[in-house]
């Protein structure tokens, strides 16, 4: 993330990881966070708006804990050539519990949850993450719109399809479609689910 509070990033579906981080250390890329589990507690206000909107307001627990806030530009388009751009507001917090507590006295209540396992690499001036999801496997390059470019390239994945949806688009677009009977994006909701036509529907689905 900028220092002025804005997300850039862009989002691919892809089978498997291994390519991708062969392409990663050939281009010298470091890696500054081990793969690590990651639970993601989303919130909504009494209304349900947040959703509506576009808008995230999120606890994440993984090697630490962090609040975070996001929403549209109002002064750029959502997604240009499949680069997003958000305003996000993150800090990190002490306690998982005590935060969501605080949110609660406030009026918010916990809407779903989701979790991955997330490694993360640095290259060619961007942050490039490997994100295991229930349903399938993503990367997600943050930076500025130039050195995104240049490392889809580095990658060998400058035609690939760029995803503007966010996870929560993909989870409850997948489980409209697929009539899901469960509300949260947990391994254990997918255990013993056959997966493999899940790729093709991801890529075609459309917000």
């Amino acid at each position: 993330m900028s220092g002025d509070h804005v997300e850039v990033e862009v989002k691919i579906h892809v089978k498997d990881f291994e390519d991708v981080k062969n392409r990663l250390l050939s281009n010298g890329a470091k890696l500054s966070a081990e793969r690590v589990y990651e639970r993601n507690v989303r919130y909504e206000d009494a209304a349900n708006s947040l959703s509506a909107d576009k808008r995230v307001l999120r606890l994440r627990q993984d090697t630490r804990t962090r609040l975070t806030y996001k929403e549209p530009q109002a002064s750029t388009p959502s997604a240009v050539e499949g680069i997003t751009a958000r305003t996000e507001l993150e800090v990190t917090v002490s306690d998982f519990d005590t935060a969501d507590l605080l949110l609660k006295k406030l009026g918010f209540h916990p809407a779903w949850v989701y979790e991955k396992y997330r490694t993360t690499y640095e290259v060619l001036g961007c942050e490039v993450v490997l994100d295991e999801l229930p349903f399938g496997n993503f990367i997600e390059i943050e930076g500025d719109s130039t050195a995104i470019e240049s490392t889809l390239k580095s990658l060998e994945l400058s035609a690939a399809t760029r995803i503007a949806a966010s996870y929560s688009d993909l989870f409850f677009a997948l489980k409209d479609r697929k009539r899901l009977d469960f509300g949260d994006l947990t391994f254990e909701n997918f255990k013993g689910r056959d997966l493999s036509q899940l790729g093709k529907e991801l890529d075609d689905v459309t917000i």
